[in-house]
């Protein structure tokens, strides 16, 4: 019994010790983790839009004519290949559009209006048609 009230303080104390010596780093199941992090102008890119308000967005050239509409934005999965704009081309109510997709930096977005300056409806329907993957 004598033994068991000596031990709970050494126990304690090298918790606490263990505790204070990992003070300041990340700990992943176990193994040290490096933190990386880069700052960003939370006012600026607040002014920013938001995927979800482009989606459904009318998309113009640079002579002001309706191209096609904004329907999704993907992120390529290894994220070095950037962010696509899928747009909707042609077609009459969803029924017989063309899905294309183009990369998101082509777009320009002025005043809440997305522009592909050089684009026309022809040249967007002779890309190769984008089919989202199964999920």
């Amino acid at each position: 019994m004598m033994r068991s009230l000596q031990l709970k303080p050494l126990l304690t104390a090298a918790v606490l010790l263990g505790a204070l010596a990992s003070y300041g780093n990340a700990y992943a199941q176990g193994a040290p983790q490096a933190i990386t992090e880069k700052r960003t102008d939370v006012v600026q890119l607040a002014s920013g839009y938001r995927a979800s308000k482009l989606s459904g967005a009318d998309v113009y050239n640079k002579s002001k004519d309706s191209i096609g509409t904004l329907d999704d934005l993907i992120v390529s999965p290894s994220g070095d290949r950037g962010t696509y704009a899928i747009l909707s081309v042609g077609g009459f109510l969803g029924i017989g559009k063309h899905l294309v997709a183009v990369p998101f930096n082509d777009l320009q977005i002025n005043n809440r209006r997305v522009v592909l300056p050089e684009a026309t409806k022809n040249s967007l329907e002779a890309l190769p048609e984008f089919k989202y993957a199964p999920d």
